[in-house]
C-alpha cells in the first residue's frame, strides 16, 4: 500500500479529528479539529478551502453527489454549506433555538436532516429551499440516524427511542430500546421469501453491547443480538454482501454474522485482528475489501476470502493509537485518523492506466506518477511525475503522454532524465491517444488528430505537422485508432478500416466491413491487424492481400488484443478479458490456406491488465501500480525440459507445433526419441510449408523416400504448386487438386489423379487440361472397371480408348473390347475380335471366359487358334469331339488329356491307340494291362515293368507268368512288386529258392527275408548259400560257421566270404577263428597267404597286411609272377599311403626293383636300349630276387648293354654267366656270342650322365637313387627309373607317383597306360609341377 500523503497540521495535533470523504468522486477530504476550522484538501493532500466555525465542529456530511458539504458547529444555529464546484461557503439559518447535534443528507434527493440536543428535527430541501421544522421528535438529544432509498429517516436519541419518519417529518414507526442507541443504519435483512427489495431493516448498536435489528415490515418482532463478554464493546459495524454484517469489537475481534432468517446471528467468520484494541472497521464494496485498524496497524482483508490477509500497514510512529478509517466510494483511497490528530491517506486501488510501444511499457504507479520500463531490453525503469491525475497514458519510442479530459502533457524520455515537452489541448475529450516515433494521434469525439510531437525540432512542411481525420465531407465517426512506425490506422462506425501512410502523407489502403469497427490492434509492423466489430466478433485482417480471417471461439467479453513482440513469433497474439487470456496463432503459410487457430487459454489473476506480450511472457499491470509477469500456458515448453515426463512432453510438443516453434519441437522430439513424435513434427512442417525443416526431420528418422521427394520440390516458388505437392504428400488429394489447378502448372493435378488411379477425376481434368490424354486414361479406367466387375462401363471406356494411331495402346483396348463383348453376351463380336487380334494371351483369356459361360466350341476354337492345344483338347473332350482331340494329340503335353482320350479309345475297343495314349499319359499300369489282357504282348509288358519299376505292373506280370507256370519269372516279378512273402512261399513250393535268393540278394531287402532264406539253405545243408544270407542279415558268427564248413570245391569263394564276414563283424573271437582256419590249425592245411593278406586288409590292420604283402610278393617273385608281385606291393603301398602309415623300406625297395624290371620291356619294345640297359643293370644287381629267371635276365642284360655300348658292363655280366651253375642254361642262340665277349673283353664304357639331387643339388648319375651328398633316398621316375629332378616334375593323376615330365610325356606318345598303376592315361592329363617340396617329404621308413 502506498501512502499518498500525511496531514500533520500543528493546529490539529493533540486531539482526535473528524474527517469525511467527498461522496462519489472522492476528490475532496474535509477535516475538522480543535481549531474550529474545517479544512478541505484534494486527494493529493493540497488544501483547497477552509470553513471557519464559531466553535467545535459537531457534524459534517457530503450530499449524495458530493457537490455540497454541510457542517454544523457548537454555539451556532446556522448550517454551513460549501459548494465543491464553486469553492464557496454559504450559511443557512436553521431557525432552531437549541444547539444542533446531528446532520445527515438523504441518499436519493438533496434533502438534509438536522437534529438538536432537545430532540427537535429540521428537514431542509435544498432544491426547493423548503425547511420543515419538527418539534419534539425525540424528548432528548438526537444522536444518530440514517436515510433509506425510499427517503425514510430513522433517528435515535438519548431518550432510548427509535423513530422512523418520512421526508415531511411525519412519524411512521417508533420503538423503545433498552439503552442508548448509536451507529444506526438502514439495510435489507434477508428473509426466506427474499422478495423485499427495499431497505426495511434498521440496525442499531444499543448500549455498545448489543445489535438491535428492527424490521419495519415486522415491527412486533425485533431481533436483539448479544455477543461474548470477551469481545469487549462494539466499536463499529457495517453491512456488506448478501445480508452479512461485519462487526469490530474493542478488544481486537473482527466478527461476521449472517442475518438470513435460518441462521440469524450465526458467526460466519471470527478472527482476532488486533491483539489489544480495534478502533475502526471500513468496507469498500467496489474493492471487495475490508479494513480494520488498531494496535498501530491497518489490516486489509479480501471479502471473497476473509481468511486471506490482503495487506498490513504498520504505523509505528503513532503512540497514542489510531482512530477512524474511511474509504472513498471508488475504493482508491483509504483515510485513517489518529488519536493525536494526524491523518494518513493510502492508495489502495489505482486506475489501471498503461500503454506499450514495441517492448516499452508505461503504467501508472501512483496518482501522479507514471513509470516507463523496458524489461525485455534490460533498461532501468524511469518514473515520470505528471501534473494531473491522468485519465489516459500513452508511450512512444521516445515520448510519454498523459492527460485528462481534452488536455495531454508530453514528456521526452531522455537517457538520463525526463523533460516535460509541452501540453496540447484537443478539440474534445480525449478517448485515447497513440504515440510512435515522431507523431501522436488522439481520438476525440469521433475524430482523430494526427500531429507531430516535436514540431519545432523537425524541419517539416506545414501541412505535415497536423491533420484531422476523417475529412469534413465524410459522414462517419472514428471508433478506434492505432499508430505504427509507418501507418495511422483507424476504424469507423461504418465498418471502414483506413490505412494512412505517414511518409507519403496519403491513404494507401481501406477495407470495408459490414459492421462498425469497435477496436483495432495492429501487429508491430502494421502488416496484420486484429479488429473487433460492433457484434463483438474478432477478425484478422491482412492489408497486403486485403483478406480477413475470422478468429474462432472469440469471446464477446474480450477487452483487448496483444501481438507477440518477439521477432520470431510473427503470427501469435492474445485476446484477453477480465479473467482469462486466449492465445491465438495466425497460420499464414499453411497448405489449407491462411487461418487463425485457438492455441489455448491462461487464467489471469484478479484485476491484471495485460500490457505487453513477449515470447509467451505476458506483462500485466495490477491495481497496486506494479507490473507482474505471467507465462502463458501455451508456452510451457519454454521452461526447462529436463525433468518433464513423456506424457507432458507430448502435450508441450503439440503446443509448440501449434505455435510453429519448430526448433523447440525438435528439442522435445530429441528427448522423447519416439518415432510418432518425429512424424508429428514432420507433418506439421509440411502443413506449414517449412520444407527445409521437414527435410531435416525426415533425414533424422531415416525416411529416404520423402527426403528425395522434398529435395526435388524445395526450390519451387509458386506458392500454390508447392502447397499442392505438400498436400499430396499428406494424402489430402482434393486440396492438392484445387491448389494445383490454381497454380502455374495445372497439369500436376491430372498427373496426381492418374498416379492415384482416380480415373473419374482424371477424365474430368483431362477434358479441360489435356484432351489428347483421354484415350490413355480411358484405357486405364476400363482396366480398373473390368477388375471391379463393371463390364458395361469398362466396354464403353475401352471403346473410347481407341486412338487409331498408337498400335500398342489400341491392341490393349481392342483386347478389352473383345473380352467385355463376350462378358456382355455379344459372343460373336467378341470371338471375331479375338480371332483378328494378334495376341495369343487374349485368345486364351477369351477362351477361359467362354468356357465359364459353357460356350465350349467357341472356347476350343480360340484355344486352338492361340496354340493352347492342351486347353483346346480339354474343351473338345468336354463336348465329346474325339476327332478334334485326335488331331490335336500330337501337340498335347498334358497327361490328363491323354488319359481321357485313352479311356475313350479303350472303351471303343481301339486298344493300339489306347495303349499309345496311356503311354503318353504315363499310366504304365494301364499300358501293361492292355499289353497282357488285350494285345497279348507279354514281352512288351515285361520290358515296361523293368523300365518303369511299376509295382502294380509287376504284380500283373507275375500273375500272368503264374498262369503260364513260369515260376522263376513269377518270383522275379513278385519281388519287383515288393511281395516278398508270396515270392518266398512260391519259391519254397516249387523248389525255386535259388532263383528267389539271387533276385533278393541283388535287391535292397529287409533282414527277415534274408534270414528266412538263410534258414532254408541251412536246412538243406547248403553252407555257402546259408552263410551268404546270414551275412546279409548281420548274423556274422553263423555266417562264418557255414563258410568254414563249405566243401573244398567252394573253398576259394567261401574263404573270401569268410574274410568279408570277419571284416564286417570286427569281432576278435571270429577273427582268431578265421586266422586259425587260414593257418591250418583246424584241418592241418594252411591256406594261401593272399587270404591272410585280404583278412588283414578287411580288418584295416595295415602293418600286418604290409608284412603279408611282402611275403606274398616274394612268393610270386620266386614263382616268376613279377607283375602279380608288383601289383600286390603297389596296392599295399597306395593303401598305406592313404592311411598315412609309413611304408616299410623293404616294400618300397622291392616295388622299385620290380618296377624297373617292368620298365625294361617297355623301353626295349620302344627301341630305347640305353634306358633298357640301365634298368637291366639295376635288376641284375639284385638278381637274387628273381631266382626263377636268373639266366634269362643276365642274358638280356648282356645283350642290351652290348647294344647300348656299355661294353664293360656287358663283359662283367657275361663273366657271371660263365659260372658253371649258369653256363649250361644259356640259350644256345646267345651262348657263343657271350663266350666270345668273355674271351676278347672290351672294357670301353659310355659314361652315365649326371643330374642334380632334388634335395641338395649334388650332381650324381641319373640312375642313382641314393644321394652321396645328403644321404637321402631320392624318388624315382615311374617312366624311366631315373632319380627325379626338381625342375622336371609331374605326377600320375591316378596313383600320384612321380615322373619326369619330359620323359613321361614322351613315353605316352607310344603307351596309353601308366607303367605303375596301369590306369589309362594321355599326355594332356599331365601337369608340370613347379613346386615339388610336398613330394620330397619322405613316405618310406628310413
Amino acid at each position: 500500500m502506498k501512502r499518498v500523503f500525511l496531514l500533520l497540521e500543528k493546529t490539529l495535533l493533540g486531539t482526535p479529528i473528524q474527517f469525511t470523504w467527498q461522496k462519489t468522486s472522492g476528490n475532496y477530504l474535509a477535516v475538522a479539529g480543535a481549531d474550529h476550522i474545517v479544512k478541505i484538501f484534494d486527494r493529493h493532500g493540497q488544501k483547497r478551502s477552509e470553513i471557519n466555525l464559531p466553535g467545535n465542529c459537531v457534524a459534517m456530511d457530503w450530499d449524495k453527489d458530493g457537490d455540497i458539504l454541510a457542517v454544523i458547529a457548537e454555539q451556532s444555529s446556522g448550517i454551513y454549506l460549501w459548494d465543491a464546484n464553486t469553492n464557496k461557503t454559504s450559511q443557512l439559518d436553521s431557525g432552531m433555538r437549541d444547539q444542533m447535534s446531528f446532520l445527515l443528507w438523504s441518499k436519493v434527493g438533496s434533502v438534509l436532516a438536522v437534529g438538536t440536543v432537545k430532540g427537535n428535527l429540521l428537514i431542509y430541501n435544498r432544491q426547493t429551499s423548503r425547511k420543515i421544522p419538527v418539534l419534539g421528535k425525540h424528548t432528548k438529544r438526537i444522536t444518530c440516524g440514517c436515510w433509506n432509498a425510499e427517503n425514510l429517516l430513522a433517528l435515535g436519541g438519548e431518550d432510548k427511542m427509535i423513530t422512523v419518519s418520512n421526508q415531511e417529518g411525519d412519524t411512521i414507526r417508533q420503538t423503545q430500546v433498552r439503552a442508548e442507541p448509536s451507529n444506526m443504519q438502514f439495510s435489507l435483512m434477508k428473509t426466506d421469501e427474499r422478495s423485499a427489495a427495499t431497505e426495511s431493516t434498521i440496525s442499531v448498536v444499543v448500549g455498545k453491547k448489543m445489535l438491535f435489528l428492527f424490521n419495519l415490515n415486522d415491527p412486533d418482532d425485533p431481533v436483539s443480538l448479544e455477543f461474548q463478554q470477551g469481545y469487549g464493546t462494539i466499536v463499529c459495524y457495517t453491512w456488506y454482501g448478501d445480508g452479512y454484517i461485519m462487526i469490530g469489537f474493542s478488544r481486537g475481534t473482527l466478527l461476521v454474522i449472517s442475518t438470513h432468517t435460518q441462521e440469524i446471528g450465526k458467526e460466519v467468520f471470527q478472527t482476532c485482528d488486533h491483539k489489544d484494541s480495534l478502533t475502526s472497521v471500513a468496507v469498500s464494496q467496489t474493492l471487495n475489501k475490508a479494513a480494520t485498524c488498531g494496535d498501530n496497524c491497518i489490516k486489509i482483508h479480501d471479502l471473497a476470502e476473509l481468511k486471506d490477509m490482503y495487506a498490513i500497514i504498520n504505523l509505528d510512529d503513532e503512540n497514542k493509537g489510531l482512530d477512524t478509517l474511511a474509504w472513498t466510494d471508488d475504493g482508491q483511497l483509504l483515510a485513517l485518523s489518529t488519536q493525536r490528530g494526524s491523518l494518513y491517506v493510502f492508495l489502495t486501488k489505482l486506475p489501471i492506466l498503461g500503454d506499450a510501444c514495441s517492448t516499452r511499457v508505461a503504467y501508472l504507479t501512483s496518482l501522479l506518477e507514471v513509470t516507463v520500463a523496458n524489461h525485455v531490453e534490460g533498461e532501468l525503469p524511469i518514473t515520470v511525475s505528471v501534473d494531473v491525475e491522468p485519465n489516459f497514458v500513452a508511450v512512444g519510442l521516445y515520448h510519454l503522454a498523459a492527460g485528462m479530459n481534452n488536455r495531454a502533457w508530453f514528456y521526452v524520455l531522455g537517457e538520463k532524465a525526463v523533460k516535460k515537452l509541452k501540453d496540447v489541448e484537443y478539440l474534445g475529450t480525449v478517448a485515447s491517444i497513440c504515440l510512435h516515433s515522431d507523431y501522436a494521434a488522439a481520438l476525440c469525439e469521433g475524430k482523430v488528430q494526427l500531429h507531430l510531437i516535436e514540431s519545432e525540432i523537425l524541419d517539416t512542411q506545414e501541412e505535415r505537422e497536423t491533420r484531422l481525420f476523417p475529412a469534413v465531407d465524410e459522414k462517419c465517426r472514428i471508433l478506434c485508432h492505432a499508430l505504427t512506425s509507418d501507418f495511422l490506422i483507424y476504424g469507423t462506425d461504418a465498418g471502414v478500416i483506413q490505412y494512412f501512410y505517414i511518409e507519403d502523407w496519403q491513404f494507401v489502403n481501406d477495407y470495408r466491413h459490414p459492421f462498425g469497427v469497435k477496436k483495432i490492434f495492429p501487429d508491430p509492423n502494421g502488416t496484420r491487424l486484429v479488429f473487433i466489430d460492433e457484434k463483438s466478433e474478432g477478425f484478422v485482417y491482412c492489408p497486403v492481400n486485403d483478406a480477413t480471417y475470422e478468429i474462432p471461439d472469440f469471446s464477446p467479453t474480450i477487452k483487448g488484443v496483444l501481438w507477440d513482440n518477439w521477432p520470431m513469433d510473427k503470427g501469435v497474439f492474445v485476446a484477453y478479458d477480465d479473467d482469462k487470456v486466449y492465445t491465438y496463432v495466425f497460420h499464414k503459410d499453411a497448405i489449407q490456406g491462411s487461418k487463425v487457430i485457438l492455441a489455448g487459454g491462461t487464467k489471469v489473476p484478479f484485476s491484471h491488465k495485460p500490457l505487453l506480450l513477449y515470447n509467451g511472457e505476458l506483462t500485466c499491470q495490477t491495481q497496486s501500480g506494479k507490473v507482474n509477469n505471467i507465462f502463458l500456458s501455451t508456452h510451457s515448453f519454454r521452461n526447462s525440459l529436463k525433468d518433464v515426463g513423456p506424457e507432458e512432453l507430448r502435450q508441450m510438443l503439440t503446443q509448440a507445433l501449434m505455435l510453429k516453434r519448430f526448433p523447440d519441437a525438435w528439442e522435445m522430439c530429441r528427448i522423447l526419441n519416439d518415432h510418432a513424435a518425429w512424424n508429428e513434427l514432420a507433418k506439421a512442417c509440411l502443413h506449414h510449408m517449412e520444407v527445409e525443416f521437414a527435410i531435416r526431420v525426415y533425414r533424422a528418422i531415416g525416411n529416404v523416400g520423402i527426403v528425395m521427394s522434398l529435395d526435388q520440390i524445395k526450390g519451387i516458388e509458386d506458392h500454390n504448386l508447392l502447397a499442392g505437392h505438400l498436400a499430396m504428400f499428406t494424402n489430402d488429394f482434393n486440396l492438392a487438386q484445387d491448389l494445383y489447378l490454381a497454380s502455374s502448372c495445372p497439369m500436376a493435378a491430372l498427373e496426381m489423379r492418374r498416379d492415384l488411379q482416380h480415373w473419374d477425376s482424371a477424365l474430368q481434368l483431362a477434358k479441360r487440361l489435356a484432351p489428347d490424354q483421354i484415350p490413355f486414361i480411358s484405357k486405364e479406367y476400363a482396366i480398373q472397371l473390368e477388375f471391379t466387375g463393371d463390364y458395361v462401363n469398362a466396354l464403353t471406356h475401352y471403346e473410347k480408348g481407341i486412338t487409331g494411331d498408337n498400335k500398342e495402346h489400341d491392341e490393349v483396348c481392342l483386347a478389352g473390347v473383345a473380352q467385355m463383348s463376350i462378358r456382355m453376351g455379344d459372343i460373336r463380336r467378341g470371338v471375331n475380335q479375338a480371332l483378328r487380334h494378334p495376341s495369343r494371351v487374349l485368345k486364351r483369356d477369351c477362351g477361359a471366359i467362354l468356357e465359364t459361360m459353357k460356350q465350349f466350341s467357341e472356347a476350343a476354337q480360340l484355344y486352338e487358334k492361340g496354340l493352347y492345344y492342351d486347353k483346346a483338347a480339354s474343351v473338345y473332350i468336354r463336348c465329346k469331339n474325339w476327332v478334334k482331340v485326335g488331331e490335336l494329340l500330337p501337340h498335347v503335353s498334358s497327361p490328363k488329356i491323354h488319359l481321357q482320350y485313352a479311356k475313350a479309345k479303350e472303351a471303343d475297343g481301339r486298344y493300339k491307340e489306347a495303349v499309345v495314349a496311356y503311354e503318353n499319359a504315363k499310366q504304365w499300369t494301364s499300358v501293361i494291362r492292355i499289353y497282357l489282357d488285350h494285345l497279348n504282348h507279354p514281352e512288351k509288358a515285361v520290358s515296361i515293368v523293368r523300365e518303369t519299376q511299376s509295382l502294380d505292373g509287376a504284380k500283373m506280370v507275375a500273375r500272368f507268368f503264374l498262369q503260364l507256370g513260369d515260376y522263376g519269372s513269377a518270383i522275379q516279378f513278385l519281388v519287383l512288386s515288393k511281395c516278398n512273402h508270396e515270392a518266398f512261399t512260391l519259391a519254397q513250393q516249387h523248389n525255386k529258392m535259388e532263383i528267389y535268393a539271387d533276385i533278393i540278394g541283388s535287391e535292397d531287402t529287409a533282414n527277415e527275408d534274408y534270414q528266412s532264406i538263410a534258414l532254408h539253405f541251412e536246412g538243406e545243408k547248403r553252407h555257402f548259400q546259408a552263410g551268404k544270407f546270414f551275412l546279409l542279415c548281420g548274423q556274422y558268427s553263423r555266417a562264418l560257421k557255414h563258410f568254414l564248413k563249405c566243401p573244398s570245391s567252394e573253398d576259394n569263394m567261401a574263404i573270401e566270404m569268410a574274410i568279408e564276414t570277419v571284416g564286417q563283424a570286427k569281432d576278435e573271437l571270429l577273427t582268431s577263428q578265421l586266422i586259425d582256419h587260414l593257418m591250418g590249425e583246424s584241418d592241418g592245411m594252411p591256406k594261401d597267404a593272399k587270404y591272410l593278406f585280404r583278412l588283414y586288409m578287411a580288418l584295416k590292420q595295415y602293418r600286418e597286411a604290409a608284412r603279408t604283402a611282402i611275403i606274398i610278393a616274394r612268393e610270386e617273385q620266386s614263382s616268376g609272377n613279377y607283375r602279380n608281385a608288383h601289383d600286390v606291393l603297389f596296392s599295399m603301398y597306395i593303401e598305406l599311403k592313404s592311411q598315412k602309415i609309413k611304408i616299410p623300406s623293404e616294400m618300397a625297395t622291392n616295388l622299385m626293383i620290380l618296377h624297373s624290371y617292368i620298365l625294361v620291356k617297355i623301353h626295349v619294345k620302344n627301341g630305347d636300349h640305353m634306358k633298357g640297359a640301365r634298368m637291366l643293370i639295376r635288376v641284375a644287381n639284385n638278381i637274387s630276387k628273381f631266382p626263377s629267371h636268373i639266366v634269362p635276365i643276365l642274358t638280356s642284360t648282356v645283350i642290351e648293354c652290348h647294344r647300348a655300348g656299355l661294353k664293360n658292363s656287358a663283359f662283367s655280366f657275361a663273366a657271371m654267366l660263365m659260372r658253371p651253375e649258369y653256363r649250361n642254361k644259356i640259350n644256345a642262340k646267345y651262348k657263343k656270342k657271350i663266350e666270345a665277349m668273355v674271351r676278347r673283353p672290351d672294357t670301353s664304357e659310355t659314361e652315365e650322365a649326371t643330374t642334380p639331387c632334388p634335395f641338395c643339388e649334388f650332381m650324381l648319375p641319373e640312375c642313382e637313387l641314393l644321394c652321396p651328398g645328403c644321404k637321402n633316398n631320392i624318388p624315382y621316375c615311374i617312366a624311366t627309373g631315373r632319380h627325379m629332378l626338381k625342375d622336371d616334375w609331374t605326377v600320375c593323376p591316378h596313383c600320384d607317383f612321380p615322373a619326369l615330365y619330359s620323359e613321361f610325356k614322351m613315353l605316352l606318345n607310344t603307351e596309353n597306360t601308366c607303367p605303375m598303376c596301369s590306369e589309362r592315361l594321355n599326355f594332356s592329363h599331365l601337369k608340370k609341377i613347379m613346386n615339388s617340396t610336398q613330394y620330397l617329404q619322405t613316405e618310406v621308413e628310413q
